[in-house]
């Protein structure tokens, strides 16, 4: 039986916690922790029992799921390091926060996750990477892996990779909605209905999404398939090249990944 605990449920926490209710395939029991009652006591109808103390989650739970601010989790994690439970699997879903900072300060080889997931876990659609950092086993790090998968899609990747990982999935949801924002504002200039365009537009990154995942072609050839040799779209691409729009993407995921490190050194 899965038995998590949850140190901060705030939106992302609740998220997880409302994936697994849906989703998880085994035995499951839950217990949270938070500041705010509010928190615990509105997630009662899906299992959660209401913990008083960090201490009563570690001495329950077998999984800790680590979901709280980055300026408070030095304080958490001298709560933690008081306990005489020294075997749970931590889940950190702190940003810039790094799995050897988190050890330190537990001052023991805590076996540490670290994740990066993003808001679309909120819809049940999120995108969450994690690295499996020793001495967490393959087995515990296949039931961290079963816990995000019930709110999305989880993939594995190299410990050194969660900062430049960030752009990726992290930080891209709201680099997509900036893109949104000017195909948007475009159509506003135009004329076009606001829900019209946003319709259109929002079924076409799902489109173009399942189309990147599912139709076996790359990213060049399927970029191909809608440019028509001196079409509109060729032309729409022309711009975005001529104005720096890959070297705009760029600059923007390394200044993400810079700001990630940075926060991590810190």
């Amino acid at each position: 039986m899965l038995k998590l605990g949850v140190i901060g449920c705030g939106n992302m926490a609740t998220a997880i916690m409302k994936g697994i209710a849906a989703g998880y395939k085994g035995e499951y029991s839950l217990f949270g922790y938070d500041v705010s009652g509010d928190k615990t006591a509105a997630l009662a109808g899906i299992g959660l029992k209401a913990e008083n103390t960090i201490a009563d989650v570690m001495r329950d739970a077998e999984y800790v799921l680590l979901s709280v601010k980055p300026q408070n989790m030095s304080d958490i994690l001298a709560e933690i390091a008081a306990c005489p439970e020294k075997d749970r699997v931590f889940l950190s879903i702190a940003a810039g926060i790094p799995a050897e900072r988190i050890k330190r300060e537990l001052g023991y080889d805590a076996k540490v996750v670290p994740i990066m997931p993003n808001t679309p876990l909120l819809v049940g659609m999120g995108a969450t990477a994690m690295a499996r950092v020793a001495p967490v086993a393959e087995e515990e790090f296949a039931v961290a892996q079963e816990i995000f998968r019930c709110a999305g899609v989880v993939r594995e990747i190299a410990p050194d990779q969660m900062c430049s990982i960030i752009a990726i999935n992290g930080s891209s949801p709201a680099f997509i909605y900036e893109f949104a924002k000017g195909f948007l504002d475009y159509a506003q200039k135009e004329g076009i209905d606001r829900e019209a365009a946003l319709a259109l537009f929002s079924q076409s990154l799902r489109g173009a999404a399942d189309m990147l995942d599912n139709s076996g072609y790359t990213v060049d050839e399927l970029i191909a398939m809608v440019s028509s040799k001196g079409g509109t779209t060729i032309a729409g691409l022309d711009g975005f090249r001529a104005n720096g729009f890959g070297k705009a993407i760029l600059a923007g995921c390394e200044a993400c990944t810079k700001r990630a490190c940075e926060l991590a050194e810190s």
